[in-house]
């Protein structure tokens, strides 16, 4: 059954792309000026990624629409679908914050997953409007509110595949061991670094990237813990490195995470300098 739907879902593929594609670029263009509002929607200030935390409360809310409908309480029915539609419009900023930083197959699938709530979300708005006319027959807005539903419900197992299958908006150092042996670091002990230039450098199975600062070299996991890009590719900018996939910016000195679309912190790392050239841990969170 899994492999049928993911099949279903692929096969959207031929408008989901082009359509997708043309959504991040408005998007983008919306939310460049507005940064500390994308970084709010992002959830940087939750430390964790705020559309999937808040998707729940408008599926649940609008379940009992339906229930209400069915036993018969139609002012409960109606309250409840104008606090779902609330809930859902909120939810739908973060996640089109979230969509505005997505590439590849993810952007596909989210393109699938958001058309499949607006369709939704114009269900219940249609179904809500005939409500409030008080109608003696509340057929039409209860059938519209259970297609509505049905639809929500496949566009949460399609969001739901995009977190999931593809690791979108997951930590990409979720299961990386913290580590405390010190181990030889790959850099030439004779070789000056460049100050305010980021380095990669290997260590172990790992990657760094490097960036001295006067006498002081910091040390930062690589690979951007937002969507994967290379930060040794990066710029440096104020006391932060900033990654050149998706402009996330991590604190040189500690990896806290300064700017989204990112949620979570860098791993930072120890540097020093052995009996036989550079050596580096991971540093304690």
């Amino acid at each position: 059954m899994g492999r049928f739907l993911t099949r279903l879902i692929d096969a959207q593929a031929r408008w989901a792309r082009p359509f997708g594609d043309f959504n991040h670029r408005w998007l983008s263009a919306l939310f460049r000026p507005l940064g500390p509002l994308k970084d709010f929607l992002h959830g940087r200030w939750l430390g964790h990624p705020l559309h999937p935390a808040a998707t729940d409360i408008p599926i649940g809310i609008l379940g009992m629409v339906i229930v209400f409908d069915l036993i018969g309480q139609p002012v409960a029915a109606d309250v409840s679908l104008v606090a779902g539609i609330v809930f859902m419009v909120a939810s739908a900023l973060a996640g089109f914050a979230d969509y505005a930083d997505t590439d590849g197959t993810a952007r596909v699938r989210a393109t699938v997953h958001a058309t499949l709530m607006v369709g939704a979300l114009l269900l219940y708005g249609l179904s809500l409007v005939l409500r409030a006319g008080e109608p003696v027959d509340r057929t039409v807005p209860f059938v519209l509110s259970v297609m509505a539903f049905l639809i929500l419900t496949a566009g949460a197992y399609v969001g739901g595949d995009v977190v999931y299958a593809l690791g979108n908006m997951v930590s990409r150092h979720a299961f990386r061991g913290a580590g405390t042996k010190w181990l030889p670091l790959d850099l030439d002990a004779a070789v000056e670094l460049p100050e305010n230039t980021p380095v990669k450098a290997k260590l172990g199975i790992n990657t760094l990237v490097l960036v001295r600062r006067g006498t002081t070299l910091h040390a930062l996991h690589d690979t951007c813990a937002h969507a994967g890009g290379p930060l040794s590719g990066g710029t440096v900018v104020d006391d932060c490195i900033e990654c050149p996939w998706h402009g996330s910016r991590f604190d040189l000195a500690t990896g806290h995470a300064r700017r989204g679309p990112t949620v979570y912190d860098q791993p930072r790392y120890e540097v020093r300098m052995g009996e036989s050239g550079w050596e580096a841990r991971r540093a304690a969170d």
